[in-house]
């Protein structure tokens, strides 16, 4: 199934929230195919807790002002995994344990890898 732009849009939104507070490892997946109720995942590491609610804040607050709902929040309480669900695009924020236990690149290996740009500054060469 190929991904909408609104969708598509909303993941990138996601992911330059994200990595403006210093979100990690960004990896966006099209799991359209085998989910019938969502079309991405978009996972992120935090290095910490606190770091991991300050990332899925601003991810929430983003998409909200461009009009993405939240439908549904998770984990927000512990820090170690927040689920925040958008409808189309569900966003996954670990710290950086949780990422490696749950490994969900692992299980959705077979999922296409969506292209993201970063917005994080390029080195010098």
């Amino acid at each position: 199934m190929t991904l909408s732009d609104t969708t598509l849009d909303a993941v990138q939104l996601a992911a330059t929230a994200a990595e403006s507070k210093g979100g990690e490892d960004l990896v966006a997946l099209d799991v359209s195919g085998p989910l019938p109720f969502v079309d991405a995942f978009l996972l992120v590491t935090g290095r910490s807790e606190r770091n991991v609610v300050a990332i899925a804040g601003e991810v929430e607050d983003r998409l909200n002002a461009s009009g993405v709902k939240t439908l549904r929040r998770e984990g927000k309480s512990e820090g170690r995994w927040i689920l925040l669900d958008f409808g189309e695009v569900v966003v996954h924020v670990f710290h950086e344990e949780e990422r490696m236990y749950y490994s969900l690149e692992r299980l959705w290996k077979d999922c296409p890898v969506i292209p993201l740009v970063s917005s994080a500054p390029q080195p010098a060469n």
